[in-house]
């Protein structure tokens, strides 16, 4: 999941090396943040991950905005980066964190890829009132009959599943959060890019100690048992993850068009398809191979026909 800021003019004509090297990072990094996840939380619970490493990130790219931004937010400003923070990192990200935990990392990445659905439900009924276009419509209808072969819970093999299905309707309500948080931006007064960004991930920060204090009980207990591979997995999420993949993103936010700033969002779970299965021995079915592509192709549809609209 990306850091949503508000983006500037698009530049006439950004440096195409630059602007593909940006892009090709934010492919990776953010399709491999799943998979980092699935490893880091074998040994931390989910919400504790996710409070560590926005407590890091945050305080990390805060000392860098003071030095290169230098603007000082108002109250209203700070009020509004927490209430983004809050949906998008504290309840949108420690709940994709807390889905990995439990299911494997690309199915994961695949159902958030369907994460436009919100977006357009909510910019239709609340925000811009604009009605999605019917290729948006296709596009969803498509998705939605993707993930339905997926975790179908009626099919023959649904007993021997290996993983639960209840955190996936924990992910639908993050991924709604995320969507409304995301889309509150435009409505909002936000601090300066990186500022705003910071003041997300330390409100997200403490929300999620906040939740693993309740929810997570020996949670601190775990952090005795850290080993190398949970430690390079957290290392990976926050300076690699969150705040290379941050640095990349906002980047394209400002030049990059915007429809091929979108293609992120079909790529992302073919990396961490494919990381999921070469490096974390996720297995994946002819059936499920055939319904991810079903599902990106819903997300194809969706992007073009808001393009479009």
């Amino acid at each position: 999941m990306l850091i949503h800021v508000k983006t500037d003019t698009v530049q006439d004509k950004p440096d195409n090396t630059k602007l593909w090297l940006f892009l090709f990072a934010v492919y990776i990094i953010w399709g491999s943040t799943y998979l980092g996840m699935k490893i880091a939380t074998e040994v931390v619970p989910p919400f504790l991950l996710s409070a560590f490493r926005f407590l890091a990130a945050g305080t990390i790219l805060g000392l860098i905005s003071r030095g290169s931004e230098r603007q000082w937010p108002t109250k209203q400003q700070v009020g509004s980066a927490a209430f983004v923070g809050l949906m998008l990192i504290g309840i949108g990200n420690s709940c994709t964190a807390l889905a990995v935990h439990y299911m494997p990392s690309g199915l994961v990445a695949l159902i958030v890829a369907a994460i436009p659905v919100w977006f357009v439900g909510f910019d239709w009924a609340f925000f811009s009132k604009q009605r999605p276009t019917i290729m948006t419509f296709t596009g969803i209808l498509v998705g939605l009959v993707g993930l339905f072969l997926l975790f179908n819970p009626f099919g023959a093999d649904h007993q021997s599943r290996p993983y639960p299905l209840w955190p996936i309707a924990v992910l639908a309500g993050g991924c709604a959060c995320w969507a409304l948080g995301s889309l509150s931006v435009s409505k909002l007064s936000m601090p300066a890019p990186m500022t705003s960004a910071a003041l997300q991930m330390l409100t997200g920060s403490v929300f999620c100690f906040i939740v693993s204090s309740v929810m997570e009980p020996g949670a601190w207990n775990t952090l005795a048992h850290l080993s190398t591979r949970t430690i390079s997995a957290y290392l990976y999420l926050v300076f690699i993850g969150s705040l290379v993949g941050f640095t990349s993103y906002s980047w394209l936010t400002r030049n990059a068009p915007p429809g091929l700033l979108s293609t992120y969002a079909y790529v992302n779970p073919v990396v961490a398809l494919f990381l999921g299965w070469a490096i974390g021995h996720e297995n994946l079915t002819s059936q499920a191979l055939m319904a991810c592509g079903i599902v990106i192709g819903g997300v194809v549809l969706m992007t073009l026909g808001k393009r479009k609209g």
